[in-house]
């Protein structure tokens, strides 16, 4: 048994998934330490991730296993896996190409809410998704 095997069995074997086998995930800059997302990941996502040292995450939108930043080519390298007290979910410290949100922002929490109540834009946008996703 390789040592990425082992690691992938040792780490899911801690892990409660929720009733669609999927567990919720936090990408968090390594560097910044800025939250990315949160996203999911099944266990095919966690082997794939676990055997690449690149984030793959679970699109429940679509059903399917993607790795980010595979049309943007905004890739997230895998720095630290971290699991919560409970196994209940992980954190994923990654060092980030580009951005992390598909809508041209580096983070996806570029929103924030005001003192008045109002949902702020807070970050900058890095790069235009029209161009990037045309």
């Amino acid at each position: 048994m390789t040592a990425k095997m082992k690691s992938y069995e040792s780490l899911v074997d801690v892990l409660h998934f929720d009733q669609q086998g999927l567990i919720p995930t936090v990408i968090q800059d390594a560097g910044t330490k800025q939250v990315l997302t949160l996203c999911y990941l099944n266990r095919e996502a966690i082997k794939k991730s676990l055997e690449t040292g690149l984030v793959y995450v679970f699109r429940r939108s679509q059903s399917a296993l993607m790795k980010k930043g595979e049309t943007s080519g905004h890739i997230q390298t895998i720095r630290a896996v971290h699991v919560d007290c409970e196994g209940k979910s992980l954190l994923l410290l990654v060092a980030q190409k580009v951005a992390g949100c598909h809508t041209g922002y580096v983070t996806c929490y570029f929103r924030r809410l005001n003192s008045k109540g109002k949902l702020v834009t807070v970050g900058r946008r890095v790069f235009d998704p029209s161009k990037v996703y045309a």
